[in-house]
């Protein structure tokens, strides 16, 4: 993964549904397959980068297979594309095969969940800058609350596959077990009272969890699990990088606590992005201008979603 400073080509093309499949209470993984010329712009695709999904003409379930607190609003029409971040990539001969976590939260999402095998949706993307990898980095900490899992799985597997150096570890919260977007169940492993959960445990990654009732793994939010690792083995400082996507309370927890370190940290912002190439200006994400105490505003879309975290204005 090259620093984000180079913007890969970008496109409108139709992408072919290959699987749907419910993963949890309310968690499915999206299977698309993109072929011809959508695969050659796809193959620079980096872990992070998004894409805007058409779904104004996708079919609602029938009303008793719709949660019962979205059923008010799940009928609302769609007019804008979606953003989401592909948690699995592949290129293969000739096509791209990728895979998209989502979680039922709205009207959209609803819709996603009646793609069958063989429809198709229009997508926009690569977009955005997704994460790099800086120099000298041994340790990756992969921090990811509910749903902000995706993208973080997608990174694991490129660091496993191309960065032979960096050990990653990954850290994963939510509110309850139920919450936690993995498929199948979670194994605890012997080493560091660890999980083995998801595709961290096919590429041999060690993992924790975290859920604030304490259903299962640490009791409390996951960026006290991290505190708590990195105080009990004291990693080196220069040595690290931290990756994370969630909640914004989470990553201004995190962003604090990385600028107070002096540990390298990359932030997947979740904005709501109408356009998701920078003309409609709604996603401004505050940063820290060349003055002290300047504030400037750039767009998550365009600019990130990925940003250093040094760069982030930072509520405490």
């Amino acid at each position: 993964m090259a620093e984000n400073t180079t913007k890969a080509s970008k496109g409108v093309f139709a992408a072919t549904v290959t699987s749907n499949r419910q993963i949890g209470r309310r968690f499915y993984r999206l299977g698309l397959d993109l072929k011809g010329s959508a695969a050659e712009v796809f193959a620079g695709y980096k872990a992070g980068q998004f894409v805007q999904i058409d779904l104004s003409g996708t079919a609602l379930p029938p009303q008793e297979a719709i949660a019962e607190e979205l059923r008010d609003t799940s009928s609302r029409n769609i007019i804008l594309r979606r953003p989401f971040s592909f948690a699995d990539f592949t290129v293969k001969v000739g096509r791209i095969s990728a895979e998209i976590l989502y979680g039922v939260v709205g009207p959209s999402t609803v819709r996603m969940t009646t793609l069958r095998s063989g429809d198709t949706v229009s997508v926009i993307g690569p977009l955005g800058n997704g994460f790099w990898v800086p120099e000298g980095k041994k340790l990756a900490m992969l921090i990811s609350g509910g749903i902000g899992t995706g993208p973080l799985l997608y990174l694991a597997k490129s660091l496993t596959n191309n960065y032979a150096g960096i050990e990653p570890i990954a850290f994963a919260g939510a509110k309850t077990k139920e919450d936690l977007p993995f498929e199948g169940k979670l194994d605890r492993i012997a080493q560091d009272l660890g999980f083995s959960v998801g595709e961290y445990a096919r590429y041999g990654i060690r993992s924790q969890v975290a859920t604030d009732d304490g259903s299962v793994g640490f009791a409390g939010l996951v960026t006290d699990c991290m505190a708590e690792w990195i105080r009990q083995n004291n990693p080196n400082p220069r040595e690290m990088i931290i990756y994370s996507c969630g909640p914004l309370a989470m990553l201004e927890r995190i962003a604090k606590v990385t600028t107070e370190r002096n540990i390298d940290c990359q932030l997947s912002m979740e904005e709501m992005m109408a356009c998701g190439i920078g003309v409609c200006q709604c996603c401004a994400v505050a940063c820290k201008g060349a003055n002290p105490n300047e504030t400037i505003y750039k767009l998550c879309c365009k600019d990130g979603p990925v940003f250093d975290a040094k760069d982030l204005v930072i509520n405490s």
